[in-house]
């Protein structure tokens, strides 16, 4: 006769009952996922169709359909969604971040980098080498990250824009390569939004060892990592090698990004979502915490929800639609609603949503101010002759005032007439943006916010694209009234969302941050909806450029810059105070909701009429008032002048090194802004970091 179970046995086993629940749960949501999308597909196999086939009794033709076309879409999705969710888990028990992942650490933009620089210098290899590859390029992305982000668990802020700031570079790169490459690299675009398409199981059959080989090694080191995951001290104590597993994990869960990559691209945020949303489960389920349980259990997630992504949009759009719409929009779009919603309750600090500008001089005299603002005069001045004389054809000062008074030839005029309306714009349009970066960071009290890190630029330029797609025959007024209801309905959107717990900065930028995913994410399916064979067409408006512009194109601009300015110079002392803290302004009797609203409203307006002119510039806004505050100390009645000059100075220098690096071919301004921000926003980030 048997004995009867003890208690703690008895305790044990009641404990373990949710987890295996939630593994049943998981695993069946796996299996009817499944079955489902083998169902969907432009063919008339039906799941009877398929389910005849599973037994051995379908028609040959549904066996051709689902072995052919439906099945490798399926294991794609199965094995991709697999490793983005146990990559994301071991990335986030590593950083102890819970926004640790493939997308926020640029894994994905730095394997995708490389593989497209392989495509494009004419390189072919076979699926591992392309997996080695991107690799490498991943984990360079990764470890430049986690070098600026920190994995104290403290840097949540520190880590998305890290990530942020890497993956602008490296996606602007990319780019530039589909840009100059295009026929070497011809459907890279469309595939860098992830796609689970597939002809045939040859990729899944050679990358589904590496992955298994990952998650298993993972696996291996799960008793490791949940000791370095309660604290390095306590892991020391026990006789772990700290460095040595975090590197180890690193690597694996690159290794597992980058076969995801390179077998369906970079699909967004399912690296991200699973295993947060798995980690949320972990009151309710005892034992979830631990990484034997957690690394399966994320990679399970990931499936259902890569799964159930694709499931979701075909039934929306239909499966012949689904073709021309990547899976990785789809998960994209629901990832950043998770991210928003995730982040509404993140924690934040005072010391970390009041920190002042890092680099900040205490001021200059005045005749130094002025002399520093002639200066920037002058270079201004001289980088726009610059522009004027310079590109695929080079003028002289003769010809410049022989067109000036009336007097040049029909060439010399017809060049004139395309490049001065192009300087002017991105003079113009450098001012507005600097501006809109100066004023949103005095009121986010955040010096690393600006337009595009929260999503006022990605809104309106997916207002603008939705005139553009819709309505094609609209003039350009209409299209720079949508930029500008994008630009504020995004803004409306982030600030009141980031309301609240007191409109702390942190929660701004990570909202923020979401909201400009999925607004690229809708400009993406826009485009592949509408148009989606002129990848040219997408990549130039995404990468914003100043070609073809007129004069009509300026007025917004100008008239936004002319209305706004003096409201900002007058607004300067309520700009200073609303950087300082929270309550300071209102001691002093500044009405805060009304001058917040008013300033937001300001650089909207600014956003939405820059991009209307000249498309998505990044990190203008970022460095010019930043680098503005380093120059002359932290008071806007001197930081918004020279703002807008420097803001001027970049994007006309980034427009003229584009057209004529590479001419008669032209490069995009804003990926040439995005190459020279991207470095002093890190240099940036170095430095705080330091202090």
């Amino acid at each position: 006769m048997s004995a009867a179970p003890t208690r703690p046995a008895v305790v044990a086993a009641r404990r373990g009952g949710p987890l295996v629940l939630l593994a049943l749960v998981l695993g069946a949501l796996v299996v009817v996922g499944s079955a489902v999308h083998l169902a969907q597909g432009t063919s008339a196999v039906d799941l009877l169709d398929v389910l005849r086939w599973a037994v051995g009794g379908g028609a040959e033709r549904s066996a051709a359909v689902v072995v052919e076309s439906r099945l490798p879409r399926l294991l794609t999705g199965l094995l991709v969604g697999v490793s983005l969710g146990v990559a994301g888990a071991a990335l986030q028990s590593v950083a102890r971040n819970a926004l640790a992942s493939p997308d926020t650490l640029a894994v994905d933009a730095g394997a995708h980098l490389a593989i497209v620089a392989v495509a494009a210098f004419g390189a072919s290899l076979p699926v591992l080498g392309t997996t080695g590859v991107a690799f490498a390029g991943g984990l360079g992305a990764a470890l430049l990250v986690i070098s600026l982000s920190g994995l104290g668990g403290t840097g949540i802020v520190r880590l998305v824009l890290a990530g942020t700031a890497t993956a602008y570079a490296m996606m602007s790169l990319t780019r530039i390569l589909l840009l100059l490459f295009d026929q070497e690299t011809r459907g890279l675009f469309a595939w860098g939004a992830g796609s689970l398409g597939q002809v045939g199981l040859d990729g899944v059959r050679a990358l589904a060892p590496v992955v298994a080989a990952a998650v298993l090694a993972l696996l291996a080191l799960s008793r490791r990592l949940d000791l370095v995951h309660l604290g390095d001290d306590h892991a020391r104590t026990l006789g772990v090698h700290v460095g040595l597993i975090r590197f180890g994990a690193i690597a694996l869960a690159v290794l597992l990004a980058s076969a995801a990559v390179t077998l369906a691209g970079p699909i967004g945020f399912v690296g991200l979502a699973a295993p947060a949303l798995v980690r949320l489960l972990s009151h309710q389920v005892p034992g979830l915490h631990r990484h034997a349980a957690l690394v399966p259990l994320s990679g399970a997630a990931g499936a259902v929800l890569l799964l159930g992504a694709d499931v979701l949009l075909r039934a929306l759009i239909g499966a012949q639609g689904a073709l021309e719409i990547p899976t990785g929009v789809a998960t994209t779009l629901i990832g950043s609603v998770f991210l928003v919603v995730l982040c509404r309750n993140v924690r934040v600090t005072a010391s970390s949503t009041e920190a002042p500008a890092p680099g900040a001089r205490a001021g200059v005299t005045g005749s130094r101010f002025r002399l520093l603002l002639g200066v920037l005069a002058l270079v201004a001045l001289g980088v726009a002759l610059g522009s004027v004389l310079l590109g695929d054809s080079i003028l002289l000062l003769g010809d410049v005032a022989n067109w000036a008074s009336g007097q040049a030839g029909p060439i010399v005029t017809n060049v004139m007439g395309n490049r001065v309306p192009r300087v002017v714009a991105a003079l113009l349009a450098g001012a507005a943006l600097a501006l809109a970066g100066a004023s949103i960071q005095a009121v986010a009290r955040n010096p690393l916010a600006d337009p595009g890190i929260i999503g006022v630029a990605g809104g309106a330029g997916l207002g603008a694209v939705t005139v553009i797609t819709l309505f094609a025959g609209a003039g350009f007024w209409v299209q720079a009234a949508g930029a500008g209801v994008g630009a504020a309905v995004a803004a409306a959107a982030v600030f009141a969302l980031a309301a609240k717990g007191g409109f702390a900065s942190e929660r701004l930028v990570l909202i923020g941050f979401g909201a400009q995913a999925g607004t690229q994410s809708l400009v993406t399916l826009l485009i592949a909806l509408s148009d989606p064979w002129n990848e040219t067409k997408a990549l130039t408006w995404l990468g914003g450029s100043t070609y073809g512009r007129s004069f009509e194109h300026l007025v917004p601009m100008a008239l936004a810059l002319a209305v706004l300015v003096p409201v900002l110079m007058r607004a300067r002392g309520e700009l200073d105070l609303l950087s300082v803290d929270e309550e300071t302004p209102r001691v002093l009797g500044v009405p805060v909701p009304g001058t917040r609203l008013l300033l937001l409203a300001c650089a909207v307006l600014l956003t939405g009429t820059a991009v209307a002119g000249v498309g998505v510039i990044a990190f203008v806004g970022l460095v010019a008032p930043h680098a503005a505050r380093a120059l002359v100390g932290g008071r806007h009645t001197r930081v918004l002048p020279v703002a807008a000059l420097l803001g001027g100075v970049l994007v006309c220098a980034a427009d003229t090194l584009g057209r004529t690096a590479i001419a008669p071919a032209q490069l995009p301004a804003g990926l040439m802004t995005a190459l020279i921000g991207a470095p002093y926003f890190v240099w940036l980030l170095s430095r705080t970091r330091a202090r």
